[in-house]
């Protein structure tokens, strides 16, 4: 007779299969767990850490998450992070506007009432401290397919001597045929002027003229207008009508771009809040500001008014006078990096973001602005592809070397590069040689300039927008003195559009924001605006066994030499100094960071440094010294304004 199971054994034979079964099932899921646990173990290690470093996320309370657009360090030592409306369309119609103050030191936060739209304004440090902030969004873009209306710009003209002409938004304008459009901005049109006609006898009234973006009042293709024709300002009646009108330019339903405003406004670390000051003469959206030698700053492109790329009309803040004036002429693609180098003149190493034509403004160069002369410079690989490239002043400034890393295709190209370069500009002919590539290609690299000379660069997306789950959660440190990268601890966060790192007083790196366009593989599911913050903390501050070099009591300001004197209880263990610019960065554009070597002398209880007196080299202004031992390991910085 054949051996029949009984049911007991039965259920304890399925039993067993069932396990090896399910464990067959779950063993690639096993498997990861175990490496994963793994490798949280192993970056947890001390030695590990001291060898790559290490990341830590920021605790935010809800009320102040936000979308980090802009990150500028300010010499409080606190951070202030803009948003603007922060790429939401929902609140720029509510007028919602966000700016966030965090301490790092202490991790609290605080919301700042913010007047403007400074959704993608540009920004830059200026001598006493404070954080010029200008232009951002007047209107955001309507795609193809979206447009629903016609429009376009409208000159408005007043030929009236007398004076100015002011429009409020919604102000109607009229064509001989009826058709109506609206304008969708204040705008104020200057007096006209008396000038001499040919005979020098009778005056000629030269018209005072501004340009307003309108909107058709009708839907539909009857309000497209492709030629110029006058048209009346509907509510003037008399003179006022006869003396103002305007002028159409082309109205189309093509896709409208986002407009810039002319708002300027001063940040006051100090009060903690934004101060008006005169508006640009030209609207600017994505405009890169850039300081001078003398404490100026010069705005350059943007799009503007009625959302076109800038042909080059720069113009110049003087923080004295708080006055814009006319600067060179010169046309560049939106958020050019331009670099003070030594003699005043600024390098274009070709790196942008955004917006302007594929075959213009594209190559790299010194742009002298005194002359208003542009000497193209030769050598770079993949010269289609510098977008959403990083670029920096490596350390030390007083070797007058550029690095060009990675970048992308213009617009929503997939293309990206692992390309990184260097330029010489000491050479009495400048070109570009590479460096070595990074892992892959990569867009919207941050670069992040280190007290021991090294730059540290993290994150980007290999696509645009981080498009297809291309982030890229890698970072690496780059040797200037090696010309060669080196391995970093990974961040968690990925990171791509809209995202930012910047160095903070204590030596950590603080990186920001990311606005990926999707959020599958499959680009089936919108992106969200990613609000946790990162800290990463670098090898040397793990290896400091012995402590960090400490600077005491010092000066606030440099004394007419340059020169400031710190005390320290050990001198002879400091090997260098430097002074380093605070950032001021968005959409992989950071112009302020730089690192000036300094001269040194020791006493047994203090050190002096000597900063050098080319503000070419040094522009006048707030910035963090540090020293380090020979091993690398930085000290807190100690804030010192330099004038």
């Amino acid at each position: 007779m054949a051996y029949q199971p009984s049911e007991k054994t039965k259920k304890t034979v399925l039993g067993i299969g069932g396990f090896v079964l399910l464990a067959g099932l779950n063993a690639p899921a096993a498997l990861g767990f175990a490496q994963e646990r793994y490798h949280e173990w192993k970056i947890a290690q001390p030695g590990y850490r001291a060898q790559y470093g290490s990341w830590t996320q920021v605790d935010i309370p809800a009320k102040y998450r936000t979308n980090a657009i802009h990150a500028a360090l300010l010499h409080t030592g606190k951070v202030l992070i803009i948003a603007g409306s922060g790429n939401e369309q929902k609140k720029f119609d509510a007028g919602s506007f966000d700016t966030v103050l965090w301490d790092p030191e202490d991790n609290t936060f605080r919301k700042v009432p913010t007047p403007e739209d400074f959704f993608c304004a540009g920004h830059a440090q200026l001598p006493d401290g404070r954080l010029l902030v200008a232009g951002g969004t007047a209107r955001y873009e309507l795609l193809d397919g979206e447009v629903d209306r016609a429009g376009g710009g409208m000159r408005v003209k007043n030929e009236n001597p007398g004076k100015e002409a002011v429009l409020k938004k919604g102000t109607r304008f009229r064509s001989p045929s009826g058709v109506e459009y609206v304008s969708r901005f204040d705008v104020r049109v200057p007096k006209a002027q008396l000038a001499q006609d040919a005979t020098g006898r009778a005056p000629k009234v030269v018209a005072g003229e501004a340009r307003v973006f309108v909107e058709a009042v009708e839907e539909g293709e009857r309000s497209v207008a492709a030629g110029q024709a006058q048209y009346e300002i509907v509510g003037l009646k008399g003179k006022d009508a006869d003396n103002t009108y305007g002028l159409s330019e082309k109205i189309t339903m093509d896709k409208q771009d986002f407009q810039g405003i002319k708002a300027a406004y001063e940040f006051d670390p100090e009060a903690e809040r934004y101060v008006p000051v005169d508006p640009m003469d030209k609207a600017r959206w994505y405009p890169t500001l850039v300081g001078l030698e003398d404490g100026r700053v010069l705005a350059v492109s943007g799009l503007d008014d009625v959302g076109v790329v800038d042909p080059g009309d720069n113009e110049i803040y003087d923080p004295r006078t708080k006055k814009w004036t006319r600067g060179p002429e010169r046309y560049f693609p939106t958020y050019p990096a331009l670099f003070l180098t030594k003699g005043g003149k600024l390098f274009y190493p070709a790196s942008n973001a955004g917006y302007g034509p594929a075959d213009r403004g594209r190559e790299p160069g010194l742009w002298d602005l005194r002359t208003n002369t542009f000497e193209k410079v030769p050598g770079l690989k993949d010269l289609d592809r510098t977008e959403t490239s990083a670029s920096l002043l490596l350390p030390p400034a007083q070797d007058q070397k550029v690095m060009i890393l990675g970048g992308g295709g213009v617009g929503e190209s997939e293309k990206s590069t692992a390309r990184t370069a260097v330029v010489d500009l000491k050479k009495d002919d400048p070109a570009f040689t590479e460096g070595p590539d990074l892992p892959q290609g990569t867009r919207y690299l941050n670069s992040v300039i280190m007290p021991d000379d090294t730059v540290f660069t993290s994150n980007g997306s290999r696509d645009y927008r981080g498009r297809s789950a291309s982030n890229i959660l890698k970072a690496q440190f780059y040797d200037p003195k090696a010309n060669a990268f080196r391995a970093a601890a990974a961040p968690r966060v990925g990171r791509n559009y809209h995202s930012e790192a910047l160095l903070l007083p204590d030596g950590r790196v603080a990186t920001f924001g990311s606005d990926p366009l999707f959020d599958d593989q499959q680009n089936t599911k919108l992106g969200h605006f990613e609000q946790r913050m990162e800290i990463y903390t670098p090898p040397a501050l793990h290896r400091a066994g012995a402590g960090r070099p400490v600077l005491g009591d010092g000066p606030r300001k440099t004394d007419r030499k340059g020169r400031a004197t710190f005390t320290t209880d050990r001198p002879g263990r400091v090997a260098n100094a430097r002074l380093m610019r605070p950032s001021a960065v968005t959409h992989s554009t950071d112009v302020e960071q730089r690192s000036i070597a300094l001269g040194f002398t020791r006493t047994r209880d203090s050190i002096t440094v000597e900063v050098p007196g080319d503000r070419t080299l040094v522009p006048p202004g707030w910035y963090m010294l540090f020293v380090s031992d020979a091993r690398g390991t930085p000290s807190e910085a100690k804030w010192i304004q330099v004038r």
